[in-house]
């Protein structure tokens, strides 16, 4: 008999899921609501709310818009986008997670009153890491990974944050390697501003994975938060497989398999995983 479970702790985190529900609020209202990026990465959620009435566009478009609403996902945005707003009569639905809020401010303070390096680490380019550069003016040292660390001026005062969705094991690989090569005339402060919703789901998707013969994990290709994850599934159950919708499931992998998995992102809806399986109950033989 084939078990199939899906994963109680993946789905849509708590800044995702205020997103998604402003926007339905928004859009039950009536007229257009624009939203400034895809409000997830999962195409298949992004495809769902342009039904609705949403509508996705660039900053470039945003800067031709008058007298709208646009609304702000859970990523956030450096101040230039509010500032561009204010001059285009452009009414802010702001959906910024209260996470990425705080630790926007939290940079902000910290560069307005010290001349130290404000280092960052996170994906350079990702949405909530050019809002965290925007607070400080575009100076903010963003590093992607452990090997970029090097590129740091060890003579000067260096204050670490991190985005939001990075891993904690490397994040404090970092500030070991920073408190090793820090000079002593220079003062290293790190501050540890990983979502720990986010964080958590490491271990507990570890867990998961290595309790099923296949792990399906669903997840749009854009997700870097899910890329994470799915990695973590794979190292612990090499039966691993990204897709990002039921169509893509080959029914081969299923064969001899006693045991289903099935989990995914901070960006995969519920209801995505449910049709995944769902869709493998239809043609399992």
């Amino acid at each position: 008999m084939l078990q199939i479970e899906i994963d109680a702790g993946s789905g849509f985190c708590f800044g995702v899921t205020t997103a998604i529900r402003k926007a339905e609020e928004e859009l039950a209202k009536g007229g257009t609501l624009y939203c400034l990026g895809d409000i997830v990465h999962n195409g298949m959620e992004v495809e769902r709310l342009h039904e609705q009435g949403l509508v996705t566009i660039t900053h470039d478009e945003l800067r031709e818009l008058h007298n709208v609403k646009v609304l702000l996902r859970a990523h956030g945005e450096p101040p230039e986008t509010y500032e561009l707003a204010r001059r285009n009569n452009i009414e802010i639905i702001d959906a910024t997670c209260p996470v990425v809020l705080q630790l926007q401010k939290r940079i902000k303070k910290q560069f307005d009153e010290s001349n130290a390096q404000i280092v960052i680490f996170g994906k350079p380019g990702h949405a909530e890491v050019l809002g965290l550069v925007g607070q400080t003016g575009g100076e903010a040292i963003v590093i992607a990974n452990f090997d970029d660390v090097r590129k740091l001026d060890f003579t000067r005062d260096i204050y670490l944050y991190s985005q939001t969705t990075k891993s904690l094991d490397e994040f404090h690989r970092i500030i070991s390697y920073i408190q090793e090569h820090i000079a002593p005339t220079a003062v290293f402060k790190s501050f540890d501003t990983i979502c720990r919703q986010v964080a958590n789901r490491m271990p507990n998707i570890a867990a998961f994975a290595a309790r099923h013969d296949l792990i399906l994990f669903v997840c749009g290709r854009k997700s870097s938060n899910g890329r994470v994850l799915f990695n973590e599934c794979k190292s612990v159950n090499a039966n691993s497989y990204q897709i990002e919708r039921a169509e893509e499931i080959d029914m081969q992998w299923i064969e001899g398999v006693r045991s289903i998995g099935i989990c995914g992102a901070t960006s995969t809806p519920k209801w995505l995983m449910e049709e995944c399986r769902d869709h493998i109950l239809r043609f399992a033989k």
